[in-house]
């Protein structure tokens, strides 16, 4: 069987995590696995490399960047020791590690000088995360007596565009990785740093948001794999975030569709991005737990099934903002809605959700907070009283979406999540429905956020679990 597996910066935290990685790779290597590894950068160490690089171009002090320096050795010295324990493999990874770190002082300094941090910049320095974490968990494989080598997103074939921060593999990509890696399955336990890859030129790129699961996703879809498992600190996708109901339950199985309609609305388990390159070769997805490795998980697969009840689930996205225009110029002048989002687009606004009154009067959209400042700015400027008469924001709101294959051409679903937040005495602001009909989400009060979550767990009663019935 091969598997590409995933670690997230929990699961590789520390030396002690390292080596609990290392044994399980050891043991599904001994059962007859082909294994690839994503590995994660070291507990908060990507946080931290940010955090100077940005200190770096503001205060411009290289004493800072010698304190950092210590202390990223001594965090890294520190995993090998309890990681590795092989003097000669331990030896091999202090030389590579010291003398990436060489390479990052070097680049932090030459920002302190410059004074100024790019987009490419900033890439290359965080990339120091996994690039620092990949020699440790290959080399605590090897000191279990396991053949490994460790590669970088680049050196595995990863190519992408180049769009710093948010990059994209280029088609070429899946070639090039079968090509530098298919071979070696057979003999090692190949690691690849998640999150980075590099352009055409060479030059390192970041994948963005969860870029360890889309490089394990992609590795994946280069490889056929027969299955990719992402290692998380959670028993897989639940039917709710369990700080808001403890009785949510593990989902067993679901569809690409649900998971990515999960993950955009809070479900911070799996991101989009994640699925697709998976659904490209049709590779199941499992969801596991690293401390809890026996527990099956969530498998993620491309056929829709019905399970006891026709939601799966129910998600929370919460530091949103509703924005609302409205305007009686706007029902049927052409264009309104086009100009709305290609300034919300120049600014830099992403839109959650939106829904639009029959009417064409008014429209209501759903942003994140950070983006409020900018998208209310932007919309002034672009309609300047013409058309729109009244621009409002109100921070104090969440979104809840109720997500599952199974509603779609069942009747009666809205009607039973809309009577039981009635009957909670929960007001609803804003309803959006996609066409997909996978999921209905709507806006409440932030003080009524939770307490929807669990009114809609309860009436579809998802802590009884979600057996599977029937493929769709």
């Amino acid at each position: 069987m091969k598997i590409v597996m995933k670690f997230g910066g929990t699961s590789v935290g520390d030396g002690k995590k390292i080596r609990h990685v290392a044994q399980l790779l050891k043991r599904y290597h001994g059962e007859g696995s082909q294994i690839v590894v994503v590995t994660s950068a070291l507990s908060g160490v990507t946080d931290r490399l940010l955090e100077n690089a940005h200190l770096a171009s503001t205060k411009g002090k290289v004493a800072l960047v010698k304190e950092f320096k210590t202390e990223l050795t001594n965090k890294h010295h520190e995993a090998i020791r309890v990681s590795i324990d092989n003097p000669e493999v331990a030896k091999e990874v202090l030389q590579v590690l010291d003398l990436r770190i060489e390479e990052l002082e070097k680049a932090l300094i030459g920002i302190c000088y410059l004074g100024e941090l790019t987009p490419r910049s900033i890439d290359y320095i965080s990339s120091y995360g996994e690039r620092l974490a990949a020699p440790i968990v290959s080399g605590a494989v090897r000191s279990l007596g396991i053949a490994s080598t460790e590669y970088t997103g680049g050196e595995a074939g990863i190519v992408t565009s180049s769009d710093y921060g948010n990059a994209r593999p280029l088609e070429k990509t899946y070639e090039l990785v079968e090509k530098r890696l298919g071979c070696r399955l057979c003999s090692q336990v190949v690691v690849v740093t998640g999150f980075i890859g590099e352009n055409e030129d060479g030059i390192i790129t970041t994948l963005g948001r969860s870029g360890s699961d889309f490089t394990a996703s992609i590795l994946g879809a280069a490889l056929k794999a027969d299955e990719i498992w992402l290692w998380k600190e959670v028993n897989g996708i639940m039917t709710t975030d369990p700080r808001i109901v403890p009785e949510a339950k593990t989902i067993p199985q679901i569809s690409y569709a649900e998971a990515m309609e999960l993950s955009y609305f809070g479900a911070n388990v799996l991101h989009p991005r994640t699925i697709e390159p998976a659904m490209r070769e049709h590779i199941p997805v499992r969801v596991k737990n690293t401390f809890d490795p026996e527990f099956p998980g969530t498998l993620v697969v491309a056929e829709k099934f019905q399970c006891r009840h026709v939601v799966k689930a129910v998600s929370l996205i919460k530091n949103v903002a509703l924005i609302n225009i409205a305007g009686a110029e706007m029902a049927g002048t052409v264009g309104t809605v086009a100009r709305l989002f290609t300034a919300l687009a120049k600014a830099g606004v992403n839109i959650v959700m939106i829904s639009q009154g029959s009417s064409e009067s008014n429209l209501s959209f759903v942003v994140s907070e950070a983006h409020v400042e900018p998208a209310l700015k932007a919309l002034h400027s672009e309609f300047n009283r013409e058309i729109v008469k009244e621009i409002t924001s109100d921070k104090n709101v969440c979104v809840v979406a109720v997500v599952g294959a199974g509603m779609a051409g069942t009747p009666g679903v809205a009607k039973r999540v809309f009577g039981a937040l009635g009957n909670s005495m929960i007001n609803i602001i804003m309803i959006s429905q996609g066409s997909s009909q996978y999921n209905i989400s709507f806006v409440v009060r932030e003080d009524d956020a939770f307490a929807a979550v669990k009114t809609l767990h309860d009436e579809f009663q998802l802590y009884n679990g979600n057996g599977i019935e029937k493929q769709l």
